[in-house]
């Protein structure tokens, strides 16, 4: 059974580097699971240096959506699979839809790409790492977008902490052990 870690942080907190370094020092076969598409000269920057932090000998898997599929084929042949990340994940679907309008549907669609990749994530024999960005932490946006994506993103995180054997919060670029930290609580 697979072992899940998930690595969350704010923006440029760090989070993506310290989870590149994690899967370079305890994986020997690394697969990437990059979720973006480029559109615009910011994604493009930001994908360029993502790229050159990464080992060339990482296989790369494109997966802006089904990413459990991609997380299956990676599984096969890597004991490391990174994936960055399960916002931008979250961002694409809902990007995705004629109407973000019917938010049981959004929401019942966010469920069944999770629980679909983190289903995957345990059957792979080896270890996944996601990468997710905390969004809540500010003013609640004002337009049905932005809020919608906020609370499944939230959530999301929430499910993956759950099913994740670690977490890691990343703050000015310091990984801290959440579920070494948090009170075993059962509601």
């Amino acid at each position: 059974m697979g072992q899940i870690i998930l690595v969350t942080g704010g923006a440029r907190s760090g989070k993506s580097r310290f989870a590149e370094e994690y899967a370079a020092k305890y994986g020997k076969q690394v697969g990437y699971i990059a979720t973006a598409e480029i559109y615009d000269a910011e994604m493009e920057f930001r994908v360029k240096l993502h790229r050159q932090r990464r080992p060339a000998s990482w296989q790369t898997y494109e997966a802006p959506f089904d990413a459990h599929e991609a997380l299956e084929k990676a599984g096969r042949g890597c004991d490391m699979v990174l994936f960055d990340c399960l916002t931008l994940y979250v961002s694409n679907l809902l990007c995705s839809l004629p109407s973000i309008d019917d938010s049981d549907y959004n929401y019942a669609l966010a469920k069944e790409k999770m629980d679909r990749l983190l289903a995957q994530a345990k059957k792979n024999p080896g270890t996944t790492i996601f990468v997710s960005n905390e969004v809540g932490g500010g003013i609640v946006p004002e337009n049905h977008l932005s809020r919608e994506y906020r609370d499944i993103a939230g959530i999301v995180n929430q499910w993956a902490a759950k099913a994740a054997d670690k977490v890691y919060l990343v703050v000015c670029g310091l990984p801290v052990d959440v579920k070494k930290l948090a009170e075993n609580w059962e509601a």
